[in-house]
């Protein structure tokens, strides 16, 4: 049986499509990707204000009339700033709801995906592992060839196909590969 790894299991959304983890993980990638390119385009926008204070400033050095005063502009850029942090610290937190959900969603999933093979495991019936030592002692090699069957096997070389399952302790018959060296047992004629 194939081991299934944790990623590699694969997940139902609510309308019945089936998404990856991989999936999911991409879709988190692109909304992290769009909130730092508004971040980016925030912090763009807060220093072209900076810019354009520290120019009505300097008109204001050199005797210009200005329509504001220094201190109107550094609080304005001040309460800027805050409404940024503000506006950054909410956005962090909401992609934080918003990932910390999908990777409970996906976690819910992944768990029913994990019930349901567990309980497949469950209702398996068991191969039975016991081989009996009743055939005989003495007989050939065979190297398994392309399109062999256990069964063929048996037929080509003249041996019982349960003494070849005990000789080689094959639990499932199906499970032959090519290449693969077996004892055949032989019953000597006397």
């Amino acid at each position: 049986m194939r081991t299934i790894g944790l990623l590699g299991l694969l997940a139902v959304t609510a309308f019945g499509q089936v998404t990856t983890p991989q999936a999911e993980l991409a879709g988190m990638r692109e909304d992290i990707r769009l909130l730092t390119q508004r971040v980016g385009e925030l912090t763009l926008r807060v220093e072209q204000l900076e810019r354009d204070n520290t120019a009505l400033q300097r008109k204001a050095d050199s005797g210009a009339r200005a329509y504001a005063t220094v201190e109107q502009l550094n609080t304005a850029v001040a309460d800027l700033s805050l409404t940024l942090k503000t506006t950054v610290a909410a956005t962090k937190s909401e992609t934080l709801q918003v990932v910390s959900a999908q990777m409970e969603k996906l976690a819910k999933q992944t768990q029913a995906a994990l019930d349901s093979l567990a309980k497949g495991m469950a209702t398996r019936p068991t191969v039975p592992t016991t081989f009996s030592d009743d055939y005989p002692k003495e007989g050939v090699s065979y190297t398994v060839q392309k399109g062999d069957t256990l069964a063929g096997i048996a037929k080509k070389t003249g041996a019982k196909m349960q003494d070849i399952l005990n000789a080689n302790k094959i639990a499932d018959p199906t499970k032959i590969q090519v290449g693969q060296t077996l004892f055949i047992p032989t019953s000597v004629a006397k």
